[in-house]
């Protein structure tokens, strides 16, 4: 099986690099950044075609890892761009990775229909550090018996592997798997400042939240670096704005008014604006703790 990529920043660089070491054929890798493929594709002893047209010819499966709704529109020609993946696509499988809607799923899996070709949802609760060791959670959504094709290669790439059910269910889970994310991360960003604020020792504060019911997955990975302002990026504040109006959308759709998702993305937009979306979803500290604030 020869497997290629389409977006190869952090998650899909390494994600490729994990296939390499389990041995599968890397046909080829595409990025909107050209250098960034060249550079990849020289490391991995793979071709870097320059358009999306010849990297579909490239692969029987190719993973996509782009940013949001428009890219994810745009390499599939649904926006009516030239070049796209789905020219030659007949008998192969698309497996699609990003946070995005859960319409765009359903239009990529009817395009992709219409061109003799597969699509499932992959949808990652996880970092780049999993990505690297094959330690992914993915949720899947799509036609069953793709999925099982494509079952193994997955597996290869993850630690907990579940399938949700037809096209457009893993995104709705991964948009509230983030959104309730978003919020635990805003809310103790908050605490860890008012601490701050209040002159408490905070590696005092962070033990005392995690032996309480102030605990949580997001204390574990982002209290200390929100402490000691340390905001290297894994998943990024402009990520979490988005993922959050992600939910937004759909919580809106089903009628229904979601106070604290609305807020906690209120304060990532605005972290965007203010020139930190480009910070770990843990800089929303920034915004939290005095004496941080704006960019001079």
């Amino acid at each position: 099986m020869t497997v290629s990529f389409v977006g190869v920043g952090r998650m899909g660089a390494n994600m490729a690099r994990r296939l390499k070491d389990k041995g599968y054929t890397i046909g080829g890798v595409y990025d909107v950044r050209s250098d960034v493929a060249r550079e990849l594709a020289a490391e991995l002893g793979c071709a870097a075609p320059a358009t999306l047209a010849e990297l579909s010819a490239t692969g029987d499966v190719i993973l996509t890892v782009v940013t949001d709704d428009p890219a994810m529109r745009g390499i599939f020609g649904l926006d009516g761009s030239a070049d796209h993946l789905l020219g030659n696509a007949a008998g192969k499988i698309f497996i699609n990775c990003a946070t995005v809607s859960p319409q765009v799923h359903l239009d990529v899996e009817t395009a992709a229909r219409a061109a003799g070709a597969a699509s499932l949802e992959a949808c990652m609760a996880s970092s780049i550090t999993q990505a690297r060791q094959g330690t992914l959670y993915l949720m899947i959504a799509g036609d069953e018996a793709v999925f099982h094709r494509a079952e193994p290669l997955l597996r290869d790439l993850s630690a907990a592997l579940r399938y949700v059910g037809k096209t457009g269910e893993a995104a709705k889970v991964k948009a509230l798997v983030n959104m309730v994310m978003n919020i635990n991360t805003a809310g103790l960003a908050e605490g860890l400042g008012l601490g701050a604020a209040l002159g408490l020792d905070l590696t005092m504060l962070r033990e005392v939240f995690s032996q309480t019911g102030a605990n949580s997955r997001v204390l574990e990975t982002d209290g200390e670096d929100m402490q000691n302002r340390e905001h290297s990026c894994f998943f990024s504040a402009a990520h979490a704005a988005k993922d959050s109006g992600i939910a937004l959308e759909l919580a809106r759709a089903a009628g229904l008014n979601l106070p604290l998702a609305a807020a906690t993305k209120a304060q990532y937009d605005r972290l965007v604006a203010e020139g930190f979306g480009e910070l770990d979803k843990s800089g929303i500290a920034e915004l939290t703790f005095p004496g941080r604030g704006k960019k001079n």
